[in-house]
């Protein structure tokens, strides 16, 4: 194996690259939004995440989330404020705006 030099530079990590991918396409922060959807089940505890799928994560900053039932709807309408506050723990990424519940179909 060859020691790095100026003609042979030390190859680059690939989450850096995908990073500079994300920023140049300046998505960046829309990536960073949406992985709201797969920490969903860390975020909001296992009931909750038991009777619902994150579908996704609008530009407007909407999350969709496909829900069991009526009652379950009902129920984390009022919720919202709660789980807005827990999805939005990590300062670094966007905020999620706002929850929009949707009848799962099977």
């Amino acid at each position: 194996m060859s020691q790095p030099n100026s003609r042979n530079p030390r190859p680059s990590l690939l989450g850096d690259l995908l990073a500079g991918v994300l920023a140049d396409a300046g998505i960046e922060q829309r990536v960073a939004q949406a992985s709201v959807v797969p920490e969903w089940p860390t975020l909001v505890g296992a009931q909750i995440a038991a009777v619902t799928e994150p579908l996704s994560v609008s530009v407007d900053g909407t999350l969709w989330v496909a829900v069991q039932s009526h009652a379950w709807m009902t129920e984390l309408s009022l919720l919202e404020p709660e789980l807005l506050r827990a999805l939005n723990t990590h300062p670094e990424r966007p905020p999620v705006q706002r929850i929009r519940l949707t009848l799962k179909r099977d």
